[in-house]
């Protein structure tokens, strides 16, 4: 059943400042929905805000319209849960010893392309390499769902309709830019892209061309993956040479990177096993 407006005039707006899309704001509003039912309806609006938006219409046709409603991806948005656990257990479940060990070797084996990261954007190299290892292990597990598919569900859904109808936008306009091919948006199910999982936004705000080749993937290219994950950090604020453990100055940065303390206090303990 149908609910409510959510209008795109605003975040159409705020993204075109955010990411260089062409107009300013759509005329119309896509009406949010709280089962299957409606979703065929809203993206046909929807397709027109986002031509509105600045979107090619030939971007629209490729990744938008083929998307379809996930149940399951409803499914997880209710069933999130809080990161109520301890330091020890979380450590054990995503940086476990066999991480340490291989992100030591990782660091070794990548030391020039991390070197030269480092002293580009004076973010320590082991905090990188950790984050790499607990968002998807190194890149072996980046999602495989279709991130437009999974966009488009949670866009239409009207629990949180306003936000991921800017990770819609901004997934597009990832396509639209060149950086990636519809075929290729294939991440964690409410939209996280890549090996160390920017949502869309972020993607479109601090990913870099690390490699040279002209694009920018977080999901097949290390040098892309590593260099954006750093500057995302020194664009929030991170101070070259400066720690990272709790009471040091860029503790406060990892926050940005992730609002769960546990994540935060993981995250140090294992850039400094990694540095040790």
């Amino acid at each position: 059943m149908k609910v409510r407006l959510t209008s795109l005039r605003t975040l159409a707006a705020s993204l075109a400042l955010t990411i260089g899309l062409g107009a300013a704001a759509p005329a119309l509003a896509a009406q949010c929905g709280n089962s299957a039912g409606g979703f065929n309806q809203w993206k046909q609006e929807f397709a027109q805000e986002a031509v509105r938006a600045g979107i090619s219409q030939g971007t629209v046709q490729s990744a938008l319209m083929p998307t379809s409603y996930s149940n399951q991806v409803i499914k997880l948005d209710r069933n999130q849960h809080s990161m109520n656990i301890s330091l020890e257990a979380f450590m054990q479940r995503r940086a476990p010893a066999s991480f340490v060990k291989k992100g030591k070797r990782i660091i070794q084996q990548n030391a020039g392309l991390l070197n030269s990261i480092e002293k580009s954007y004076g973010v320590q190299k082991e905090i990188i390499v950790a984050i790499w290892g607990m968002e998807t292990g190194f890149g072996a597990n980046s999602g495989s769902m279709n991130i437009f598919s999974s966009l488009a569900t949670l866009a239409y859904d009207c629990r949180r309709s306003a936000f991921f109808t800017e990770e819609l936008l901004a997934a597009l306009a990832i396509v639209d830019r060149g950086d990636m091919k519809p075929s290729q948006m294939k991440g964690a199910w409410a939209g996280e892209i890549g090996q160390t999982q920017f949502l869309a936004k972020n993607y479109l705000r601090f990913a870099v061309d690390g490699d040279g080749n002209g694009r920018r993937d977080l999901i097949n290219s290390k040098a892309d993956v590593l260099a954006s994950t750093a500057n995302f950090l020194r664009q929030h604020g991170w101070r070259p040479g400066a720690g990272y453990q709790q009471g040091e100055p860029n503790f406060a940065i990892l926050r940005d990177w992730n609002r769960a303390g546990v994540y935060q206090k993981a995250l140090a303990l294992f850039a400094s096993k990694l540095a040790n």
